[in-house]
């Protein structure tokens, strides 16, 4: 796929410098979270989203490249994946997050075999 995983596709309806801090994430079938935080920066933009209790307080790293809609009205996010999928997905570590490449590639490859976009 030549698209970036790290990237919003058009499509989303994603407006640079919104916030999507506490908005929830719909998974194809169900919801996952609430968004920790994000970022909007280019070829690195991302979701933390905070599952809760679905998966033991989890936090999960999603790649932008996986948001197929955002509803600014609802604060809901949807996103292009199953519950399985993202439960199944390498933890999120924000040591490794913020200083080691290898880590976004990890991501990424995984996020990239899975998203239906």
């Amino acid at each position: 796929m030549s698209e970036n995983i790290w990237g919003y596709q058009p499509t989303t309806g994603y407006q640079s410098g919104t916030s999507l801090a506490g908005f929830k994430v719909e998974a194809t079938d169900g919801s996952i979270g609430k968004v920790d935080k994000h970022s909007d920066e280019v070829g690195s933009a991302y979701l933390v989203v905070d599952t809760g209790v679905w998966i033991f307080g989890k936090h999960v790293l999603l790649p932008a490249g996986t948001v197929e809609r955002i509803d600014t009205a609802d604060k809901k996010i949807y996103v292009g994946l199953t519950k399985d999928q993202i439960k199944d997905a390498p933890e999120f570590d924000k040591e490794k997050h913020i200083g080691d490449p290898g880590y976004h590639e990890q991501i990424g490859g995984y996020y990239g075999k899975h998203r239906r976009i």
